[in-house]
């Protein structure tokens, strides 16, 4: 399949979720991710805001965590940047710093910039992804992008309710593929 064609049938899978199948998915990516995920040598983690409107995995559930119990850990989130389609980081402060866009995203307004090659782990926000590790997102290559310019030994994680699809048609060089998916039912790493 191809990915506006994935974008549609997995937008329509998330918003058909119950809030009680959300909440219960969205525990699971969590417990999955602090089961499976060595934390031990990052120092800052970028992630997504997840728009619960939605149903985008609740990456707040692990950024509380990050923040309780390993506060050795700086936190990165992202600001888009619609006249240039790139994504700005800033290090998360709190919630005084966020505010949410036209398109009910939270992005801060303010903050310490993160310099990209101090990224040791990106969760990248996703719909679809095949068993290459290719990703289908919302289609304006804001991910894409940033992770092109991340350090080669940066993790790039996605998070799904779903499994893994086949084979997507129409990948690019443009399009940077998945290191790892980190799903309800385990982790899925791409060689």
């Amino acid at each position: 399949m191809n990915k506006v064609e994935l974008r549609k049938i997995y937008l329509q899978k998330r918003q058909a979720l119950s809030e009680a199948e959300y909440a219960q998915l969205n525990f699971q990516l969590y417990q999955q991710f602090f089961a499976n995920i060595d934390l031990s040598f990052i120092k800052v983690i970028h992630t997504f805001l997840p728009v619960a409107s939605k149903h985008e995995p609740d990456t707040w559930l692990i950024i509380d965590r990050l923040r309780r119990e390993f506060p050795h850990i700086r936190i990165s989130i992202p600001k888009t940047d619609s006249r240039s389609n790139i994504l700005e980081n800033f290090y998360f402060e709190g919630l005084h710093q966020l505010v949410t866009t036209a398109w009910g995203i939270q992005e801060p307004k303010q903050g310490i910039p993160t310099e990209t090659e101090k990224i040791d782990l990106v969760l990248v926000p996703l719909l679809a992804f095949d068993k290459t590790g290719q990703r289908v997102g919302y289609g304006k290559g804001f991910y894409d992008r940033f992770l092109k310019d991340c350090n080669p030994d940066c993790i790039k994680a996605g998070l799904s309710f779903f499994e893994a699809g086949e084979k997507l048609e129409d990948t690019t060089e443009l399009d940077v593929p998945l290191d790892l998916c980190v799903t309800p039912a385990g982790i899925i790493k791409f060689v």
